[in-house]
């Protein structure tokens, strides 16, 4: 069922984190009903993870009867959403302040790159862009070559997708309680530069450099980063405390006292150079067996059926496989609710005539 049972949304369908938005709250237990362009009726593809456990309706937002009939969708929900260049929702009339009039209490979440104001707020843009201005994008990769991108998971799905979703819920819990609703600008770039907020601290605090590879967490440091085996097969390495780094040396069997003063930067790429030569010489499988149970912080690097297979995924239900599809669980877990996934994405359109009869609204502008 899930915390968010008895919870309605509807969802202008849209890309990337928007989806993602919305499969966040139909996993908690939300029903979300994805609105998407008539052109794409039909459509189907199983494997589209961001629409599991989705209702599907169409329309053609250009057509006045198609949008009097989404209102009296508007007018039941708890939540909309979408990921529209600004303006957009204003010229289909269906604008916050003609949706609040509507339905007070509507929790109205409006997610694009650059923000609903601002000189670059319609601009087009994608992760890549807004994590460039957030300095996440500078601070990631090796001091002499360019940027590395980190997918797109710091600007789209964490400053996106899952802020908007947390943005969502705080808007839901005060609507609850005052019966007022609200809008909310989630803007990707103010997303990505609230997951900076650490290395902003850090940097103000005089010991974060603003260049790449050159401190603690970022790979400049021996005693947090990747290592290539034998078998051309890679670990990662993350012991920064200092009896985690302890078990570190005494597991590589490093005894060399040019270890012992862990913080100094002056040593790092000297004693990297040791600790690569040394995990090179054995195969990755080696080194999972040998640090395995203790709290090295020494994990292999997993590819994705890799991490399907792996033993703590495995015991904790971590994948969910329906219909042949294995596919990350929902998350997180809750003591009082069991979260699970109702169905894989569904043919769009499917289930037109259901909402219609739930809504009491016309079929024929959803044809």
């Amino acid at each position: 069922m899930g915390p968010l049972n008895g919870i309605k949304v509807l969802e202008f369908s849209g890309i990337g984190p928007g989806p993602y938005c919305g499969m966040l709250l139909a996993d908690l237990g939300a029903d979300v009903i994805r609105l998407s362009r008539v052109s794409e009726k039909g459509a189907h593809n199983k494997f589209d993870i961001h629409n599991r456990s989705k209702r599907t309706i169409v329309a053609d937002l250009k057509n006045p009867k198609a949008i009097k009939e989404i209102k009296k969708i508007i007018k039941e929900v708890d939540v909309l959403f979408e990921g529209y260049r600004p303006g957009v929702m204003e010229k289909l009339g269906l604008s916050p302040e003609k949706c609040l009039k509507l339905n007070e209490s509507l929790v109205y979440g409006r997610m694009t790159g650059w923000g609903q104001d601002g000189p670059m707020s319609k601009q087009a843009g994608h992760d890549i862009n807004y994590i460039s201005l957030s300095g996440a994008l500078n601070a990631i990769g090796d001091q002499n070559s360019n940027p590395s991108i980190p997918l797109n998971l710091i600007g789209d799905y964490g400053g996106g997708g899952m802020m908007l979703a947390m943005g969502i819920l705080a808007g839901v819990i005060s609507s609850s309680k005052t019966g007022k609703g609200q809008v909310i600008d989630s803007a990707m770039i103010d997303g990505s530069l609230s997951l900076m907020s650490f290395f902003y601290s850090l940097k103000q605090m005089g010991i974060w450099k603003d260049e790449r590879k050159s401190n603690f967490l970022d790979g400049a440091a021996h005693f947090y980063d990747t290592y290539e085996c034998s078998d051309n097969k890679y670990i990662a390495v993350g012991s920064i405390e200092s009896q985690f780094y302890k078990i570190l040396l005494d597991k590589l069997e490093l005894s060399d006292p040019r270890f012992e003063n862990q913080m100094d930067q002056s040593m790092w790429k000297e004693l990297k150079e040791i600790i690569a030569t040394k995990i090179k010489s054995q195969s990755r499988d080696h080194w999972v067996k040998i640090f395995s149970d203790t709290d090295g912080c020494v994990t292999p690097v997993l590819n994705m059926e890799e991490a399907q297979e792996h033993e703590h995924n495995v015991s904790r239900e971590s994948f969910v496989n329906l219909e042949g599809f294995n596919q990350p669980a929902p998350a997180p877990r809750f003591s009082n609710d069991i979260l699970s996934i109702k169905h894989n994405a569904k043919e769009i359109g499917s289930d037109i005539d259901d909402i219609c009869d739930e809504f009491n609204l016309d079929k024929e502008a959803f044809s």
